[in-house]
Order: structure tokens, then C-alpha cells, then sequence
């Protein structure tokens, strides 16, 4: 006999909280039955009107709080229920980082059916407010009036931002100044659903360590009309502006950025530093949105890595070569393996730039290539991976354990598939030691982790 469902859509009912789900919302129980509030903590009892009914579980929308639990936090923020950014302000600090390492602990314990693995404490962030050092916000029309922000949750409804809480102040003085600019020249927005309008989005980019900062325009049409006062307007309301960038995006998609860019004014690139590093960052540059945290995870995965100056270590996924000069530092050579070409040229001018010599970028995909190195006879010692959310394939994990590095070094900003990878990995003799969680994404439900990993 099939239980009955004990929720009707539409009705509101007590819900008991137990834990947190994936995205950070309220996981409870009534009558037994699952219930996914968001907005709702662990050990707190709420009111709940239930907005979708499945099989097995419902979702709710939170009403009201019965039971607060001591770990509530009013919300800083007066946008936060509205907009999509955040998910965690409505807890204190202390307890997203507990939810942060629990994610971790469940994904490692339920998906990798590993027990016999230490998760250590998730490491905070010193000020887990203001710190986005890249903005990307839509713009669009409401009420006739020009808006710049965030999108509404699960809409693409624009939510007017005039102060995010986790952005770099100097990316909301460019959002707060491109509205007022764009509105007083009379620059339209892009309509998504008639194609017309110009202004599609608007980035800033800012350099956490040389203060330098740049606005990216990106336009539905090559045109941008009153450009020139729209530069002369921007160069003096915004401090720290060094460039000033157009990006062409004429196609109905919700990718941000096209593939024209063109230097408006000032400089093509800003500066920025990571560690003692110091990179240039174009409009389309991958560069980590919070450069003091990041630095913290590259100096894990660099412990975890054990160098000792006379290792060959192979720096899987390795981007625009951030990684892979943290472990140069450290290591005899270091190859650094990425499928984005462009990715590969900045690797390559930031080893320059830094001089370090003892790296080696192979454009490629990391299908194809680890096992093309495994052939020639490359066996590093160490090998450092720092995939995309999706972890990696199979191929990829095998090709690893074929090597038989002492050492695999996870880093992951996924811990479900983390979780999963581990598993392999464990299946072919490759042990599990360890897992640090950094939170690089304060007030969201984001952790990024790096795992160590020994050869038994």
C-alpha cells in the first residue's frame, strides 16, 4: 500500500528543520514526510506553506520561525530574500562554516563511502564581506527606469543592487556610476526577449592588491552610441579606473561575454597578486574572485604536494597557471595541462612575468593528454588537479593511478563529485588521507576543498 502524502500544495504546516541541504536550504520532516525549506536552520521548528508536492518530498516557502535557533542571524543585507547571490546570511559565520565542512563530510562519507577520512575544520575567510574582486550584473529596464544588479531568485527578474555585501566596494561604486551614466546619455538596455536594446551586461574588475580598476561594457550591438562621453563620464566618477573595455555579445544566449573585445580606453589589462605572484587580468581572463582566500588554498595544496625541490609534478586543469607557480616554488618542473588555449598564453606570459623557468603549458585535453605523457615515459611524483565542476572522467583518474605518483592532490569546488573521484581513486589502491575545506565564498553555499591522496 502506497503512503499517503501528508502535504497539499497550497496549505501551510509546522515543519521540524534537521540539517541543511546541498544549496543551504532547511532539510525537515512532517509526519515523515521530507520537506525543503529555504531560509530555515537545523533544530528549528517553522511555519511552512508548501509551494510543490513530488513523490517523495515537497518544497515549502518559509512563513514564519516557531523555534529560532541560537545560530540565526537577521540578514544584512535587505535585498537578500529577493536576490539570487546569497543563501547563508540569515546564518551566523560560525555556523556556515560547520554547514560548509558537513557538506564536505556527508558528500565523502554517502558518495565516496569512504569512513576513514579526516575533514578538518572549514577555514573562514578573515572578513567574509566585500570580498568579489570581479562583478558581472545584468541590466535591464524596470518601469522605465535603467537597473543594474542581480538577477531575482529563479527569474530573470533584475533586482535594482546598489550595495552587494560581497562584492568589492569598487565594483558597486561602477555598478551605482554606470547606472547613472548609461540612464543620464539615454543608453538603452538589451530586451532578451525582443533582441532590441544595447547595454547587455555590465563587469568590473578590480586588482585587490594594485587597487587598479576596470568596467567592461558588453553590448548586444558593435555600435556603443555617445561613446565618447560614456568614457569621459566613467574615467571621472569611478577611482582607480585604468581601462575602460567593450565586449560584443550579439547572440541570443545567456553567456556573458562574445568573442569581440576592444580596449576603449586606458590599458587592456589590470594587475593583481596572488602570493608573491603577480598576474595581468584581461576582460576574459579566469582569475580567482577572492584573492585571500585562494591564496590559502594554494598554500594547502602546496603542503599537501610534500615538494621537496626535486619532484616532477603535473598540474592537471591548470587554468591560466596560478596552481602550477605556487608548486614551481617547490618542485624541479612542473607541466601544466589546459584545453582553453588562451588560458595556456596567459600561463605562459605569467611564468614569464614571474620568472619561473621550471614550467612546461601543454594546450589539450587532459583526456588525451596525460595519456600521450604516460606513454613517453613522464612519471611524476606528485600530480596536482584542479578540474571543473564536473570533476574528472574515468580515463582521466586511471591515467593518474597508471603513473603511480606517491601523491594525488585534489582540489575541488564540488564536493559531490570530489566524492565520487575519491571513490575511484580508492578502487585502484590511491588512499584518501585527508580533506581541508576553505571557504572562498562567504554568505553562499559554495566551499572549495583540496584533498590529499597517498598511493598505499
Amino acid at each position: 500500500m502506497i503512503n499517503e502524502i501528508p502535504v497539499i500544495k497550497g496549505k501551510e504546516y509546522p515543519i521540524d528543520i534537521l540539517s541543511l541541504g546541498h544549496s543551504g536550504e532547511g532539510v525537515g520532516r512532517y509526519k515523515d514526510f521530507t520537506v525543503f525549506v529555504p531560509y530555515a536552520l537545523p533544530g528549528e521548528q517553522v511555519q511552512a506553506k508548501i509551494i510543490e508536492v513530488k513523490k517523495n518530498y515537497a518544497k515549502g516557502k518559509l512563513i514564519s520561525v516557531i523555534n529560532p535557533s541560537e545560530e540565526r542571524n537577521e540578514p544584512e543585507c535587505s535585498l537578500y530574500q529577493r536576490c539570487g547571490g546569497c543563501q547563508m546570511q540569515h546564518m551566523s559565520y560560525s555556523a556556515q562554516l560547520k554547514a560548509k565542512r558537513q557538506q564536505v563530510v556527508d558528500a565523502v562519507t554517502r558518495i565516496g563511502k569512504l569512513s576513514d577520512v579526516t575533514v578538518h575544520p572549514t577555514i573562514g575567510a578573515d572578513s567574509p564581506w566585500y570580498y568579489r574582486n570581479k562583478m558581472q550584473f545584468p541590466v535591464g529596464t524596470v518601469n522605465n527606469n535603467l537597473v543594474i544588479g542581480c538577477f531575482e531568485q529563479g527569474t530573470h527578474s533584475i533586482v535594482n543592487t546598489e550595495n552587494c555585501l560581497i562584492q568589492h566596494e569598487a565594483n558597486n561604486t561602477i555598478a551605482q556610476q554606470a547606472r547613472i551614466v548609461l540612464s543620464e546619455l539615454g543608453i538603452s538596455a538589451y530586451n532578451e526577449r525582443t533582441g532590441e536594446g544595447v547595454v547587455r551586461h555590465v563587469l568590473g574588475r578590480v586588482g585587490n592588491a594594485s587597487g587598479e580598476v576596470m568596467v567592461v561594457l558588453v553590448t548586444a550591438t558593435d555600435g556603443l552610441p555617445r561613446k565618447a562621453q560614456i568614457i569621459d563620464q566613467l574615467k571621472n566618477k569611478i577611482p582607480g579606473i585604468v581601462s575602460i573595455i567593450q565586449n560584443v555579445n550579439s547572440r541570443k544566449t545567456n553567456v556573458i561575454l562574445g568573442n569581440k573585445t576592444t580596449t576603449l580606453w586606458g590599458k587592456d589589462t589590470i594587475t593583481d597578486k596572488l602570493g608573491e605572484f603577480s598576474f595581468n587580468i584581461s576582460a576574459r581572463s579566469f582569475f580567482q574572485v577572492n584573492t585571500v582566500q585562494a591564496e590559502v588554498l594554494y598554500n594547502k595544496a602546496v603542503e599537501y604536494a610534500g615538494l621537496n625541490g626535486h619532484e616532477t609534478v603535473i598540474d592537471a586543469y591548470c587554468g591560466t597557471g596560478t596552481i602550477t607557480l605556487f608548486l614551481a616554488r617547490k618542485a624541479k618542473k612542473v607541466i601544466g595541462i589546459e584545453i582553453v588555449e588562451p588560458a595556456i598564453k596567459d600561463a605562459n606570459a605569467n611564468a614569464e612575468r614571474n620568472g619561473i623557468t621550471n614550467t612546461e603549458f601543454i594546450v589539450g585535453d587532459a583526456i588525451d593528454v596525460m595519456p600521450k605523457l604516460f606513454k613517453e615515459g613522464i612519471r611524476p611524483d606528485t600530480i596536482v588537479v584542479d578540474p571543473p565542476r564536473a570533476g574528472c572522467e574515468r580515463i582521466v583518474l586511471e591515467t593518474f593511478v597508471n603513473m603511480q605518483p606517491e601523491r594525488i592532490v585534489y582540489v575541488s569546488c564540488n564536493p559531490a563529485s570530489l566524492a565520487r573521484d575519491l571513490a575511484v581513486l580508492n578502487e585502484h589502491g590511491y588512499k584518501t588521507v585527508e580533506v581541508q575545506p576553505v571557504d572562498m565564498f562567504p554568505q553562499t553555499f559554495h566551499v572549495e576543498c583540496v584533498a590529499l591522496i597517498e598511493r598505499e
